[in-house]
């Protein structure tokens, strides 16, 4: 893409919407039920995006209780006493208006991603998936999901019992086959201006641009693992050029294919830490900026894609690696000198690039209560 979201003004508009709709619902009523979520705005889809929302944190907390060590989860009447217990509680929904907040300006958020980028949002929907093969997660999300239902289908069908790797290549096949096939973005969130009018040259950057772009805060999935020895070893036997990348090579490419990325010389050695700390310090754009528990909790979809193209080599497991050992330390002085002993230089990582900034600002929300 030569175009790509900007975040900041996502999250703020995202705020806003939530901030008007819930203003109007909750003015007059304390709860609302599964069926006026379905019908609350003029978007279907952000309403069924608030569903999606509301059971991937009810599966998160029935994950929790399935791992109680005092009971067999697997045994089948167990397992059918499950199912039908969360049959009526879908039909028994109740939320109050601080919950509710949050799920819409996750169903904004992740409506506004799937219309622009659906390339983008189905690689995130696949990394969600904690089993081998993402075919039983999409095959939930589909009756979600109202847009792009061909592509998500045919993707399903394709993958089948695939590992996620697979489902990520034929994405993208699929993605370049059917790219003229796909309903203009405007056109799918039109109905989202109902509501709050999208300013179109807010929302979309040319590549050229410069500008700041916050996080987004979403529940992610725990990042691949792989064996320390086993990643410094692939860092250490890279031989980095440095020869500076034709221009073309420099865009961010139109699909999440694990290849090798030519990265920026990087400018003046490593990174500082109280230089970059004082730096976001004195940042005060964006309004989800608030400490994370881990990097997993607040890193976005589209800068998992990022962070994985553009600073650490294709690699997910890479990344994965990276964010485990950063969440281990004890302050972000000790998580910046890891990242300059690991990867600043011998990943060739450009300190003034837009992916280090926001990768550093994530690693700052780490440790904003230190």
């Amino acid at each position: 893409m030569n175009d790509k979201i900007n975040l900041n003004y996502l999250e703020n508009y995202a705020h806003a919407f939530s901030e008007k709709v819930c203003s109007e619902y909750f003015g007059t009523k304390k709860y609302m039920s599964g069926q006026e979520i379905i019908q609350l705005t003029p978007s279907t889809q952000v309403n069924f995006m608030v569903i999606k929302a509301l059971f991937e944190k009810w599966n998160e907390e029935l994950e929790k209780l399935k791992s109680n060590p005092f009971f067999d989860y697997k045994d089948m009447a167990v397992a059918e006493a499950l199912k039908e217990f969360m049959n009526v509680l879908s039909r028994a929904i109740k939320i109050e208006n601080n919950h509710f907040r949050p799920l819409m300006e996750i169903a904004v958020i992740d409506t506004v991603l799937l219309a622009i980028d659906p390339l983008v949002y189905f690689w995130g929907e696949i990394e969600k998936s904690k089993e081998e093969s993402p075919l039983k997660h999409l095959k939930a999300s589909k009756k979600y999901i109202k847009w792009h239902t061909k592509l998500l289908a045919e993707l399903v069908e394709k993958g089948g019992q695939e590992e996620s790797e697979v489902y990520k290549n034929t994405l993208n096949d699929l993605y370049q086959k059917m790219l003229d096939e796909l309903e203009p973005a405007k056109s799918l969130l039109a109905s989202l201006n109902q509501v709050l009018p999208i300013e179109w040259d807010e929302l979309i950057q040319n590549e050229a641009e410069e500008a700041p772009v916050a996080t987004i805060p979403e529940d992610k999935e725990e990042a691949l693992g792989s064996s320390e020895e086993e990643n410094e070893e692939k860092i250490d036997n890279r031989s980095i050029s440095q020869t500076e990348p034709e221009e073309d090579e420099k865009e961010l490419p139109t699909a999440p294919v694990f290849e090798e990325s030519k990265s920026a010389q990087p400018s003046g050695g490593t990174i500082d830490p109280a230089l970059a700390w004082a730096r976001f310090e004195s940042e005060q754009s964006g309004l989800l900026k608030g400490p994370i528990e881990s990097l997993e909790d607040g890193v976005a979809i589209n800068q998992r894609f990022m962070f994985t193209k553009k600073l650490f080599e294709g690699n997910p497991d890479l990344m994965g690696h990276a964010f485990k050992s950063i969440d281990k330390c004890d302050s972000f002085v000790e998580a910046i000198e890891l990242i300059n002993n690991r990867y600043v230089v011998k990943l060739n990582w450009d300190h003034d690039s837009e992916e280090v900034n926001e990768f550093l600002h994530l690693v700052y929300r780490k440790f904003d209560e230190k």
